[in-house]
């Protein structure tokens, strides 16, 4: 038995050894491990900007497993580097100045994760400036900008030259890609590539059962609804230090019920017309209490009983988890529907011009049905049937969720060849 324990034991530190060694090739030549280094993690008070990091981390993981990944984060505050290190154990995060430097110098590449534009343009520069190595952008929406309706929308000179000199730029949605072009962005490699929170697969099965229990929501019999402002109330969140925005609010008022009244008639028709119930729910932590005014408090009292409102945050892991359970997604956000593709579970995505062009990308993966712009009348009309429909033939919804997470998967797998193809030619 000793023997045994010994021989497991001297097992594991060798597995641990070799994690962290040159690889043989089949003629017996040391090939050295790449390390990359990932630019990521924008901030922690919305889920979907949380999810980038573990998303493109899973990705990295699943396709390139000889490689070491290190984690150059911009925010992992608020409870979130500690679920990175529970999923990611082995992926190390860099934050102090001697330790980025100390990165900077093993690194062979950078990759600049998923977001809403070239968030990390310093970064890249700083890298380029310090390093001279190689990088990659991975699945940006550009420029990424709220510009007001009409006006001429041009790309920045230094986004332009980080572009430029890119080894790949992926585009998030098919829209950022053709503006990337008309822009004159030139560099040799740019192709339509998911935002890596499709892939993300942090999981809390316990909080988000017990949620569930609680508050009688049995699987598979509730939709999640997401409500929202044009305009995120950013000095509301925690940390972020932004400045209040008369204008924001006042536009924000002017299109409130406009945006979310057709979300209210849709939890009023699945209620009313389905034994399924909805659960109200955020995706910033902004959006606690808007779930609450927006939607909740404005239900007639016969609906309210079938309505469960969410009255705190949540984090990514329990969100997922939670979402995994529900029949289907709706309401005026991103991120919620890319997670809840990315695990086949069905999701529509109400857009407006004010989210840029990020929502296109439900048309590049063949979910244009579930797309609705709130500017345009006939597509609102179309909201109510569509929400109801996932209630109602559950099994096609879930078999075209499938199908476009199936979709998102190869192209993952696309990119990843040309990441590796990257890094093979690195010395």
């Amino acid at each position: 038995m000793q023997n045994r324990r010994d021989f497991i034991k001297n097992m594991t530190k060798l597995a641990a050894l070799l994690s962290l060694s040159p690889l043989l090739s089949f003629s017996g030549s040391v090939v050295r491990r790449k390390t990359i280094l990932i630019c990521s993690s924008w901030q922690t008070f919305n889920i979907g900007d949380i999810a980038h990091t573990p998303g493109l981390l899973s990705i990295l993981e699943k396709h390139l497993p000889d490689v070491n990944v290190v984690l150059w984060p911009h925010d992992v505050g608020n409870g979130v580097e500690d679920m990175l290190k529970k999923r990611f154990p082995k992926v190390p995060i860099v934050q102090s100045e001697d330790e980025v430097k100390e990165a900077f110098r093993k690194a062979d590449f950078l990759l600049h994760g998923s977001g809403p534009s070239l968030v990390g343009r310093y970064n890249i520069r700083r890298w380029v400036n310090e390093t001279g190595k190689p990088y990659g952008i991975y699945g940006i929406t550009f420029p990424g900008i709220y510009a007001a309706k009409g006006a001429e929308i041009k790309a920045s000179a230094i986004d332009t030259e980080l572009l430029n000199n890119a080894k790949f730029v992926f585009f998030r949605d098919s829209v950022s890609l053709e503006f990337a072009k008309k822009a004159g962005i030139t560099c040799p490699l740019m192709e339509f590539g998911p935002d890596a929170t499709f892939a993300v697969d942090l999981h809390n099965d316990t909080a988000a059962v017990q949620f569930l229990k609680e508050h009688n929501l049995k699987e598979g019999k509730f939709l999640c609804c997401i409500p929202r402002y044009r305009f995120t109330e950013e000095w509301l969140a925690k940390g972020k230090n932004r400045p209040y925005n008369q204008a924001h609010v006042d536009y924000n008022n002017k299109m409130k019920n406009h945006d979310n009244g057709p979300l209210r008639e849709a939890i009023i028709a699945v209620t009313r017309q389905t034994s399924y119930k909805v659960l109200i729910c955020p995706e910033d932590e902004t959006q606690v209490a808007l779930g609450k005014s927006l939607l909740f408090d404005l239900l007639p009292d016969d609906v309210k009983p079938k309505v469960v409102w969410r009255d705190k945050y949540w984090l990514t892991d329990e969100a997922l988890s939670t979402y995994n359970r529900s029949a289907g997604l709706f309401g005026l956000e991103m991120h919620s529907p890319i997670i809840c593709i990315g695990q086949g579970v069905p999701a529509i995505v109400c857009r407006f011009y004010e989210q840029s062009t990020k929502g296109y990308m439900w048309k590049d993966i063949g979910l244009d049905d579930w797309l609705f712009d709130m500017d345009v009348p006939t597509d609102v009309e179309r909201i109510i049937p569509t929400v109801l429909s996932l209630a109602t033939d559950s099994q096609s919804a879930r078999n075209k969720a499938l199908k476009a997470k199936d979709f998102v998967q190869k192209r993952q797998s696309e990119t990843m060849k040309i990441l590796n193809d990257c890094l093979a030619n690195i010395e």
